[in-house]
């Protein structure tokens, strides 16, 4: 069934939630070859934006402030929830442990930390911005939120709720995959 088809055979509101209801195709063929259909593919949309927004924010803020995106997730991720471990920042915005380590360990080291062992597990370490930390993210949160506005200058805003949405959604589903 072409999306055309599907999109005539029921109203909107009453197709299937996806991926029964999806008007797009994510494949396409070629000399009787099934392909993917970049122009459609969710993942690679995603990846695509977030390989180009963390390769810029990594460059601009290591020009700048001498740490990478993933020091700057961590940084972001202590402001938000100040005594955490390494392992609660890998849960929260998906970074592996190797890169979480390195980036509190970078961190550290640039003075932009404090932390104390866990009193539940010695082996952990509890980790908080201290002020020079915090001066940090008040200077790269106002990148943040200009490179997010750019991001998504022209959206319409019904739209980009929308968007929000499915996006919270896709967060929730991944962890299926």
């Amino acid at each position: 069934m072409t999306p055309t088809e599907r999109q005539t055979k029921a109203p909107a509101d009453a197709r299937a939630p996806c991926p029964q209801g999806r008007i797009s195709e994510s494949t396409t063929t070629r000399d009787g070859v099934e392909i993917l259909d970049i122009t459609n593919y969710v993942p690679f949309f995603l990846s695509s934006i977030n390989n180009a927004l963390s390769r810029g924010a990594s460059n601009l803020y290591r020009e700048r402030f001498g740490i990478g995106i993933s020091e700057w997730r961590t940084v972001s991720m202590l402001a938000i929830e100040p005594g955490i471990t390494a392992a609660r920042i890998c849960e929260v915005i998906n970074l592996d442990k190797a890169a979480a380590s390195r980036a509190l360990a970078t961190l550290d080291e640039l003075g932009y930390l404090d932390s104390v062992s866990s009193e539940k597990d010695p082996r952990k370490r509890l980790w908080w911005l201290n002020e020079k930390g915090y001066e940090l993210h008040a200077k790269i949160i106002r990148i943040a939120l200009r490179r997010e506005e750019t991001l998504i200058e022209g959206a319409d805003p019904d739209d980009l709720e929308a968007a929000i949405r499915v996006m919270r959604l896709m967060m929730k589903n991944v962890r299926k995959l």
